[in-house]
């Protein structure tokens, strides 16, 4: 029999995810999704905030666009936490140097709870894009 132990140790991440890196009518709508979030190793504790930011884009957005994006919406979030991304939202630069283009804590998810706070991110991100899109909004 396994038994899994809970463990105390928490800390604040903004998970973010950006939907939309595709052109529409050749112009780029993207939605920047940050949710504020406790976690523990495996697991998400407290959601604390979430915010949701579009962008319009004239051409596709470079890694310092993307920044600036995630820079913009975490702005807004009344939390203190290390910034959370996938490495593939910031075109699979190496963390050292994705992490010098921030102003504040960034890094590459790696545990658990920081996978489905990203998760969650992604989720509110692609659905919001594509509710704005269905509306016309886009």
């Amino acid at each position: 029999m396994v038994f899994l132990l809970k463990s105390d140790n928490l800390w604040n991440i903004i998970a973010v995810d950006i939907s939309g890196r595709h052109p529409i009518n050749d112009r780029y709508y993207i939605v920047c999704a940050a949710v504020a979030v406790t976690v523990s190793a495996d697991n998400i504790e407290k959601i604390k905030q979430i915010k949701i930011k579009p962008f319009r884009c004239g051409s596709a957005p470079e890694v310092t666009d993307i920044v600036q994006i995630i820079e913009y919406t975490v702005k807004e979030i009344e939390f203190e936490g290390t910034i959370i991304t996938e490495q593939g939202d910031l075109f699979n630069k190496p963390e050292r140097i994705a992490a010098s283009m921030f102003s504040c804590d960034f890094k590459y998810q790696e545990s658990l709870g920081e996978r489905r706070a990203i998760e969650i991110a992604h989720h509110v991100s692609f659905s919001a894009r594509n509710a704005l899109i269905k509306e016309g909004i886009a």
